[in-house]
């Protein structure tokens, strides 16, 4: 007991001077807090990890210079159109079921590309418009015009008359940007105006599931909302590079990815608006083998005989690899560069053949066939000869008939179509979006003929 008592003190005394030691040396009070969580294991890393990286390059861009010079180029859209609806509880008491005139609202984005008031949105944005209006950043409302549209491409172009010059937004090159590129998308999603998102572009040439008509967008990680259709996709230099449309979403609501009509291809249609009040399409004049998606490029299946890519000495099963100095691993890609266009340019197409790479410069052919899927029919433009042999000013030719209905009243590929609806087409294009609206909203379609004899005939279907 004595030499645990002995200890028990020697410890006491020890601790006392060391207390003393440790006051005389360090005069400062220290405060240690401690919290409690559940233990894990660490492990040395040879890497940074992406936080990081991510902080180092978001601070090192600057984005406000892009997204001053351009909140003040991007306007509200308002689309207000007129319906016509019966009232069923009208029919149920018995008063005549009559039509009653609505007001529809719709809203998006538009961006200004000159200082006299030309807009570029989406097709989307202002269809069925029986009147548009723009607000612009500073709350000044003007009535525009449609100077025409695109609804392929949803592209459209409007126009106000503004008493002084407006802030627009040039055109970039939308080759040049890079994927991991920085970008901003600059909108009015809920009709919040002018709200800039940042962030990097994911991928290039891009087609989504079910879309047949543009297959060549930009695809971003910036915030897109219902109300940015149609608004600005700039770089850091405050440039247009691409026209927002659309999101991938299940909710309505930006959920991780939007997507945006290069502004190579909107810079064109816009031109081929002003120029010619319509979208010239330019082909090479091949059909495409999709059934290897494994190719790097996009296969030629075949050439057809009045086609720029037969005289330019193109082969079927010849693989295209680049459009000018731009690479094509698809067909998109291909898509998206030959919508940039027009009729009679020449490019030039790097094609692998056996193993050889070559360079051919071939001329770009108008686009004259369109495929009704609605009647199932193929339909090319009338050539001059054509046109003055029945003294027309316009219409579509069937070349290929498919539909049943058709087959059974005896109208045959060489007929005419020069009405649809009693309206007078010009063309193959405008015929096809009238018979095919029509579907859409499931009305009857009338048709207006002119036979193999150079006879008129009508026919109507449901």
């Amino acid at each position: 007991m004595k030499k645990i008592a002995v200890l028990l003190v020697v410890a006491i005394l020890g601790g006392i001077i060391s207390l003393s030691g440790y006051k005389l040396f360090f005069s400062d009070a220290i405060v240690v807090e401690r919290t409690t969580s559940e233990s894990f294991k660490t492990a040395p890393v040879n890497y940074t990890p992406a936080i990081h990286k991510m902080n180092s390059i978001s601070s090192s861009v600057d984005l406000t210079t892009a997204a001053e010079n351009t909140v003040n180029s991007v306007v509200h859209v308002k689309n207000i159109s007129i319906i016509s609806q019966v009232n069923p509880i009208d029919i149920f008491f018995g008063n005549g079921g009559r039509e009653k005139q609505y007001e529809q609202v719709g809203t998006g984005s538009g961006v200004i590309i000159s200082q006299d008031g030309y807009i570029v949105t989406n097709y989307h944005v202002i269809a069925g418009a029986t009147q548009i209006e723009v607000t612009l950043n500073n709350r000044q409302k003007h009535a525009a015009q449609l100077v025409g549209d695109d609804k392929e491409n949803d592209i459209a172009l409007l126009k106000i008359d503004a008493d002084d010059e407006l802030a627009y937004i040039p055109f970039a090159n939308s080759n040049t940007l890079q994927i991991g590129e920085w970008v901003l998308a600059v909108g009015n999603p809920y009709n919040l105006t002018s709200t800039v998102t940042a962030g990097i572009v994911s991928a290039k040439g891009r087609d989504l599931e079910g879309n047949r008509n543009i297959d060549s967008f930009i695809q971003t990680d910036a915030a897109v909302n219902p109300g940015n259709s149609g608004g600005a996709l700039v770089n850091t230099r405050g440039e247009l590079v691409g026209i927002n449309t659309a999101i991938s979403s299940k909710t309505g609501s930006f959920v991780g990815y939007s997507f945006a009509v290069p502004s190579n291809i909107a810079k064109k249609i816009i031109d081929d608006l002003l120029e010619f009040g319509a979208v010239q399409e330019a082909i090479l004049g091949i059909r495409i083998d999709q059934r290897n998606e494994q190719i790097d490029g996009v296969k030629i299946a075949s050439v057809n005989d009045d086609g720029g890519a037969k005289k330019s000495g193109l082969k079927s099963d010849d693989i295209i690899k680049k459009v000018n100095n731009v690479k094509i691993s698809k067909f998109s890609e291909l898509r998206g560069q030959l919508t940039a266009k027009r009729p009679g340019d020449f490019v030039n197409i790097t094609i692998e053949r056996k193993g050889e790479f070559l360079t051919k410069r071939v001329e770009l052919g108008k686009k004259n066939l369109f495929v009704s899927e609605t009647l199932n029919v193929h339909l090319k433009d009338l050539t001059e000869k054509e046109l003055k042999n029945y003294n027309l000013s316009g219409g579509a030719k069937i070349i290929s008939n498919r539909n049943k209905n058709l087959h059974y009243y005896g109208v045959k590929e060489g007929y005419i179509i020069t009405k649809v609806n009693k309206k007078v087409v010009l063309n193959a294009k405008q015929t096809v979006e009238l018979i095919d609206a029509s579907n859409l909203r499931g009305a009857p379609i009338y048709l207006e003929l002119i036979n193999l004899d150079g006879e008129k005939e009508r026919y109507a279907f449901r």
